[in-house]
Parts: C-alpha cells; sequence; structure tokens
C-alpha cells in the first residue's frame, strides 16, 4: 500500500478525505497491528486492501500491490479476495448468514476456489474447524450460528478465512466481542497458524495489550494519518509521538506476567520483562489518563498537526505544517517527538 487517500461523503461538505497518506507493506510471517481510537480510519484502511469499501467511501488516490502486481480493478481484488487474502470481519454474530449452518460458510469457500465439493467439501471443512479449535466439529457442521457461543462463531470465521489457503489473513477487531479467556485462545490461535502456514496477517485493534501479543510491528494512526511506526517492543516500549504515549497512558496494564499463556511475540520480550522488572509499587499508584478531546471527523481535520488540539507539547510550528512520517525503522510524523522508555513510570 503506498500513500493511500480514501475520501468519504460527508453531508454538506462532499467527499472528505478519511484516510490520507497512508502506506505500509506485510511480508510473509509477520504481522501488522493498525492501532488507534475509533474513527482514527483503521477499518477502512483494513477494507481497501480487500476491495470492498462501504458505500459513500471511494479510494481517490494511492496504490495497492499485490507481489508487485497493481490492484487497479474490482476484478482484481475479485481474483485475490478469499484465496489469497482471507478476512476475519469484526463481529461473529453478524457477519455469519443466520439461516446457513456453519458447515456450509466453509464449503462454500473450499467449493469456489478450492474446487472441492459434497463429501470431499465436508471433510475438508471438518478438518478445517477442528484445525481452529472448534470441538466436536463433525456434529457442528450442522449446526446454526445462533447456537454457537461467540468464540466458536470466531473460529467458523477464522476457518472460513482460511478455506482459501491465503498467504494474507487480515482480521478487524478479531476479539472485541470476546472474553478475556476466548481472547487470549484466539491470538495464540492465530500465531500458530502463522508459523504453520507463515501467513501474513494485518491486525485492526484499539487494544494494546493485544498489540504485544500478536503484533510484530505496528502503525498508529490518527485522523487518518500514519504518525507512528516500527517494531512493536520499540514502539510500545519507547513512544515518540505524544499521541501514541496518551494512548498508553490510558490503558491498564497491557502485558501479562511472564510465562503467561498468550504468546507474546519474540520481539515483545524484552518489553514484556522490562514492565515487570519496573517497581510494582509506583506501577500500582499510577493513575490511567484520558486523552481530552475528540478525534476530528473528515472534514474538520486542522491545518498542520492534527494532533495539535490534544497535545500538550503543541508549539507554533505544530499549527502551521504538518509533520510528515520520518523513513527510519521507528518512524514518527512529529516536530517535537518523546524520547525515552514509556514504562516504569510517567515524565
Amino acid at each position: 500500500m503506498n500513500d493511500l487517500l480514501i475520501e468519504v461523503d460527508v453531508p454538506g461538505l462532499g467527499y472528505c478525505a478519511a484516510v490520507d497518506g497512508v502506506s505500509f507493506e506485510v511480508h510473509r510471517g509477520e504481522t501488522l497491528a493498525l492501532v488507534g481510537e475509533s474513527g482514527c480510519g483503521k477499518s477502512l484502511t483494513l477494507l481497501s486492501v480487500l476491495g470492498l469499501l462501504p458505500r459513500g467511501a471511494i479510494q481517490s488516490g494511492g496504490e495497492l500491490a499485490w507481489e508487485g502486481t497493481l490492484l487497479d480493478s474490482p476484478a482484481a481484488f475479485s481474483e485475490l479476495r478469499g484465496k489469497s487474502i482471507g478476512f476475519v470481519p469484526q463481529d461473529p454474530l453478524s457477519s455469519l448468514n443466520p439461516v446457513m449452518r456453519v458447515g456450509r460458510h466453509v464449503t462454500e469457500v473450499l467449493g469456489r476456489h478450492q474446487g472441492l465439493s459434497g463429501r470431499a467439501a465436508e471433510k475438508a471443512a471438518t478438518e478445517l474447524l477442528t484445525r481452529v479449535g472448534l470441538r466436536d466439529a463433525a456434529r457442528r457442521l450442522s449446526a446454526y450460528p445462533h447456537e454457537l457461543s461467540g468464540g466458536e462463531r470466531q473460529r467458523v470465521l477464522i476457518a472460513a478465512a482460511l478455506a482459501g489457503d491465503p498467504e494474507l489473513l487480515v482480521a478487524d477487531e478479531p476479539t472485541t466481542a470476546l472474553d478475556v479467556t476466548v481472547q487470549a485462545q484466539v491470538l495464540t490461535l492465530f500465531r500458530e497458524l502463522q508459523a504453520a502456514r507463515a501467513l501474513g496477517i494485518v491486525l485492526v485493534t484499539h487494544d494494546l495489550g493485544v498489540v504485544a501479543r500478536a503484533a510484530d510491528r505496528v502503525a498508529v494512526l490518527y485522523a487518518g494519518t500514519v504518525v507512528e511506526t516500527g517494531p512493536v517492543a520499540l514502539v510500545l516500549e519507547s513512544p515518540r509521538h505524544p499521541y501514541t504515549r496518551a494512548l498508553l497512558d490510558a490503558a491498564p496494564g497491557f502485558l501479562d506476567a511472564p510465562g503467561s499463556p498468550f504468546g507474546v511475540p519474540e520481539a515483545a520480550r524484552g518489553l514484556e520483562a522490562a514492565v515487570f522488572e519496573t517497581d510494582q509499587r509506583a506501577r500500582r499508584a499510577r493513575r490511567l489518563k484520558a486523552i481530552g478531546g475528540a478525534v476530528p471527523r473528515p472534514g474538520q481535520v486542522p491545518v498542520g498537526c492534527r494532533f495539535r488540539d490534544r497535545c500538550p507539547r503543541a508549539e507554533p510550528r505544530c499549527v502551521r505544517e504538518e509533520p510528515s512520517l520520518s523513513a527510519d525503522e521507528h518512524g514518527v510524523a512529529c516536530h517535537v517527538p518523546l524520547d525515552g522508555p514509556a514504562l516504569g513510570g510517567v515524565r
């Protein structure tokens, strides 16, 4: 993805930018997390990868490419969607057809992309559902979505996304509607599937705990643009953008104790250890900080830095000039970036 521009139809204003200048690439075997508050453009960015922008939203600039081939037509996206790119949508209950049995959600994908039908498709669907941890999968083929728990429905969606044997999996808030235990199981499943299949994963979330446990790299979005990006351990341990720091300050402890079953990625293990080696008394005394104000809506983005009206470090230059994202491994778009660790006390 290069310099993506998505505009949405705003009543009284016409088409206004909702995603502006977002660029990233994802390699096989790695997970990229897109994180930020609601309204930052995360889901629109994800849907653009699939060519599934909602009504009233258009891609008016930038490029998307798959293995060097430009995706510039509905037919190009249709060829990849479901086969090379699998999609796990946000809400399991509303994403599954309530009058379609569980098995058919998977066998339809197997038929379209693998050419399987009849008993062969049912056998493959049972194997997939078993692989993603759905107990008694053969019997559940005939169940309806409302007869499953939230975690079970999520596993059905994951199985359907994997049925085309994709190289890239894109997931929109896949753990939001799940309890903590099931969240942990789903994140562990993602890591296991990634290791077994060399999957690339793009993960949209607002939960920094999910980022720490599941991602290798992270891009922090604010008001439709990337304000910070880099390896997850660097970004979470030493945030450079005031918005990233504010997100961390507004979140409760987002890593579990060392040795927990959540499958913290290798890149984040140093960060995990750093968290728990800090003064526990200071951590207990730390108060969460709300981020004042709200994300500007499309058509209301201020001139200069988009975060300036909520930023405690804003200076006159921030009002005049929009900062560009630096090109280094740990990139930041800020005129007055932070330095130093975020953990072990609040500065």
